[in-house]
């Protein structure tokens, strides 16, 4: 078999990622795993403690990064590998690793990810979101002069073929239609937190705008924290220029 080209997606909003997993997982040629290092995050900081099923999650992989990467790099069942992951549960990843890996750095737009996330975390901080750590992740990135791409969430959502196509023609991989779409429900590549995370994408088939109203007020303290975000947000877009 030809050497495995690994994919790794760099989120915080895990409603899109776990879209473009499915996305991925859909392709004959490919394997997904979601968030390996979820566990290893929980055990090495306190979100344990505000997490939902914390206990669980950790008790169900592995929470060591050494042994994740080694599993990780050793992996060749299929032709593509194809990783959802989170910069903030792993925010000192080895430059050895990156450079076993094809990148996508996933946006999104900060207020859209503070309401959604909000709905399962109330009183998030601003490290929750990951785009503190997509920023350093994106500047070790350019320092070792490790190509990625630069997605933005929306961008999927609204034109999902024509984005999916150029995608994969920067990662040098052929589009696929089967991309596309999805069966409904949970799939068995989710981790355990799907139940907690996941309950709307798991009633998608596809790549749609959300029907909700998303437009209503903030209260302050969710606003301050979209400000500093936006902040954030407009460093890595720079840099990704």
């Amino acid at each position: 078999m030809k050497s495995t080209k690994r994919i790794c997606l760099w989120s915080g909003p895990r409603n899109i990622s776990t879209a473009l997993m499915y996305s991925f997982g859909n392709r004959a040629d490919t394997a997904v795993i979601d968030e390996p290092f979820y566990g290893y995050y929980l055990k090495n900081s306190d979100a344990a403690s505000y997490h939902p099923s914390a206990e669980e999650i950790m008790e169900s992989m592995e929470c060591d990064a050494e042994v994740i990467i080694d599993k990780l790099l050793a992996f060749d069942k299929k032709p593509i590998y194809f990783i959802k992951n989170m910069p903030h549960h792993i925010p000192k990843a080895p430059v050895s690793f990156l450079k076993s890996f094809e990148h996508i750095i996933l946006l999104r737009r900060p207020e859209a990810m503070v309401r959604s996330f909000s709905k399962v975390i109330q009183k998030p901080n601003i490290r929750d979101f990951g785009y503190l750590d997509q920023l350093k992740l994106v500047e070790e990135l350019h320092l070792n002069k490790i190509p990625f791409v630069l997605l933005e969430s929306e961008s999927v959502i609204h034109e999902p073929k024509e984005r999916l196509n150029l995608l994969c023609s920067d990662l040098n991989i052929p589009f696929s239609e089967k991309m596309l779409s999805w069966p409904k429900g949970a799939r068995e590549e989710d981790g355990i937190w799907a139940k907690h995370w996941y309950t709307n994408v798991h009633q998608s088939t596809g790549f749609k705008p959300s029907t909700k109203n998303t437009q209503g007020k903030l209260e302050q303290e969710k606003r301050k924290l979209v400000d500093e975000l936006n902040k954030i947000y407009g460093k890595i877009k720079a840099l990704s220029c």
